[in-house]
């Protein structure tokens, strides 16, 4: 058992040491493959040795079971907001007040920092180790997110020292992250992010951990809230958070206001190359002394303030509006610009909502107006110049019509969006073809979205039954260019790998409005088999908890329709497997929907069987112990979560009156 320890310990602390390489200091020393080598054989071994799973274990970044709502969290320290600052006027301000109060006539040195467009957390480590990480709230009160700010790769799970500290930091999402993730939305006809503070919030606040840890989250620390501060400037803390492991904010120290100013003059244009979004700069006096000296408002603090950079807006002209078929017939109307360059890029489209946008921006063909992007990313019509308007402009009209397929489109009296409703329309099976085959769905390796365009434009496909049929056309594909022998035969396999994948990803993958990879999960296994779904009622579906009535009659919708039921029967005789293949439930009186925690070391049964023996019949099991938690199953070595179990009445069982319980 030693030597199981030891080879865990070593593989946390390597797996620890490649991703601060590769999410801190962004210098990853080994290769995707590796690393995930490395995880899964820790994972593998932590299965096996369930006892031997700590808190600060890399493996537990992958989130955990979902939450029914936050709990609130009362900070040490406040977590105070910033005065803001628009112009060199007010630094100077800013400037000469500092000196006044402290009586100062010489120059104070500053500390500049970017100010993350983000949302602000505090993060707690007791003996070095990460016990809680809360949202900034009011400043006083917050929200309790722990597991979701531990699926965060940049966040230490434990510190080089054993200390006790609480640090503030940024939690944001990258540009390129920011793109990906609204890609993903829009091809799974979810409504696109404005902007990436308002990902990273909604991200960071899903009561599920396991959809945040999906979403690519990363953090800037930037203060020291309670414990050890060592150095008596700001510099020099930044300095020490960062040699304790922390992902740190990029802070530059200058002698005096004029130099802060002239640096933040030259970052408005060079903010556009980073690769986070950032609104503003904060300056911050860097002696802690002077700080404390100076002390803090109601809500704020003397000895710091931000200057907000100024919305970047061009003037262009609407050339057009054309419109876009996305892959559940969604159609989206987009403006079609004169190029003009703003915030660090040419833009040449925007898009435009909806309709209903339109209407109330009164934007017409021909028009000038004035564009930002939103959050510096998403490019968006702010305003029409209507005073420009010379009686050559003309009103936008919503095609009737598909331009795609030439299908009647229609708009449904709860939403504003216009759909073509041909299952066939090619822009749409095209979207839905490499939703099928994304990762997310049946995940076939190596048929990516231009492969697919390829095979659409060579007519080999129509639709994604036609990808099980590719084989009879292994000879042709070979002729095309970039399709080699192996390169078709490692496709093919693929395609044929993916006959063998449980219900749940089928059902993901036909891409029916509003039923996700959550819902496809729940519905398979209840359902167990494709037959017996294509027959359930609305009602029957609705007594799901997780199933909305929307929800259910999008997937009867789906099912009554013949084309669908035409090629659900090409998979069907194409091989497909249509069965559930996870564990069967059986709903067990006794236990059936009651709630579980599962500690110690129990003397026959793995905690990982236990688990399964309880989910099978129909329980649940959870990772801490609340008013919500029915049975405490205990072994050996319980600890804290015994005397949790005590203090609010919870029944605690033993392994043997577990499994007479279960019978």
């Amino acid at each position: 058992m030693e030597s199981i320890k030891n080879k865990i310990e070593e593989l946390k602390k390597t797996i620890n040491e490649h991703n601060h390489n590769y999410y801190v200091l962004d210098n990853p020393t080994i290769s995707d493959f590796e690393y995930d080598m490395l995880m899964n054989q820790l994972i593998e071994i932590e299965e096996k040795h369930p006892e031997l799973k700590t808190a600060d274990s890399p493996s537990q970044r992958v989130g955990g079971v979902a939450l029914k709502e936050f709990q609130q969290v009362t900070h040490e320290a406040r977590l105070l907001s910033l005065d803001n600052s628009y112009n060199e006027d007010d630094l100077f301000d800013f400037d000469k007040r500092l000196k006044k109060e402290l009586d100062i006539e010489g120059n104070l040195d500053y500390v500049v920092e970017y100010k993350i467009d983000g949302l602000s957390v505090a993060i707690k480590y007791e003996n070095g180790l990460f016990v809680q990480g809360a949202t900034r709230g009011d400043g006083s009160v917050g929200e309790n997110v722990t597991e979701n700010v531990k699926t965060i790769n940049s966040v230490p799970l434990r510190l080089k020292d054993e200390i006790n500290i609480e640090v503030r930091g940024e939690v944001f999402i990258p540009k390129d992250g920011f793109e990906k993730l609204n890609i993903e939305q829009e091809e799974n006809g979810l409504a696109m992010f404005a902007n990436p503070r308002n990902a990273a919030a909604g991200s960071l606040r899903q009561l599920d951990s396991k959809i945040t840890a999906k979403r690519p989250l990363d953090i800037l620390v930037f203060d020291i809230l309670v414990g050890a501060e060592p150095n008596r400037n700001h510099d020099e803390n930044l300095k020490y958070l960062k040699d304790m492991g922390f992902k740190v904010s990029e802070g530059k120290k200058f002698v005096g206001i004029e130099d802060v100013i002239k640096y933040i003059e030259s970052m408005k244009d060079k903010r556009h190359d980073l690769p986070y979004e950032i609104d503003g700069m904060v300056i911050k006096l860097d002696n802690m002394e002077y700080r404390d000296i100076l002390g803090v408002k109601a809500k704020s603090p003397r000895w710091a303030i931000a200057y907000k950079f100024p919305a970047e807006e061009k003037e262009t002209v609407v050339r057009d509006i054309t419109v876009h078929v996305g892959r559940t017939g969604v159609i989206t109307p987009r403006a079609e610009l004169d190029p003009v360059f703003v915030a660090g890029s040419t833009v040449s489209r925007a898009t435009l909502h909806n309709e209903d946008f339109i209407l109330e921006k009164d934007i017409m063909i021909g028009d000038t107006v004035i564009i930002q992007k939103a959050g510096d990313v998403i490019p968006a019509v702010v305003r029409v110049l209507t005073e420009k308007r010379d009686g050559s402009q003309r009103k936008f009209e919503f095609p009737s019509h598909c331009p795609e397929c030439d299908s009647i489109v229609l708009r449904n009296e709860n939403e504003a969006a216009y759909r073509c409703n041909n299952d066939y329309c090619p822009a749409k099976y095209r979207r839905g073809i490499i939703h099928f085959v994304s990762r997310n769905a049946m995940n076939i390796d190596g048929v990516g979205e231009s492969i697919v365009d390829i095979l659409i434009k060579k007519e080999f496909i129509k639709d994604i039954a036609g990808l099980y049929y590719l084989k009879d056309h292994k000879e042709n594909l070979m002729q095309l260019e970039g399709f080699g022998e192996k390169s078709v035969e490692k496709m093919l396999g693929a395609i044929e790998s993916s006959k063998e994948n449980s219900l749940e990803r089928l059902i993901t993958g036909l891409g029916i409005n509003l039923i996700g990879q959550k819902a496809a999960s729940v519905i398979s296994e209840k359902f167990r088999d494709l037959t017996t779904l294509m027959k359930v009622t609305v009602e029957e579906l609705v007594e799901i908890p997780e199933i909305g009535e929307k929800m259910a009659i999008e997937l009867v919708s789906y099912f009554n329709n013949e084309r669908n039921l035409e090629m659900i029967e090409r998979l069907v005789q194409a091989g497909l497997n249509t069965s559930f293949l996870g564990q069967e439930k059986v709903e067990n009186a006794s236990i059936g929907s009651k709630t579980f925690v599962i500690t110690g070391t129990l003397p026959t049964l793995k905690r990982s069987e236990a688990k399964k023996l309880i989910e099978g019949n129909g329980g649940k099991v959870t990772g801490s112990v609340s008013k919500n938690t029915d049975y405490l199953l205990c072994g050996e070595k319980a600890g804290s979560k015994r005397d949790k179990a005590v203090e609010l009445g919870v029944t605690i069982l033993s392994e043997e009156e577990f499994l007479a319980l279960i019978g």
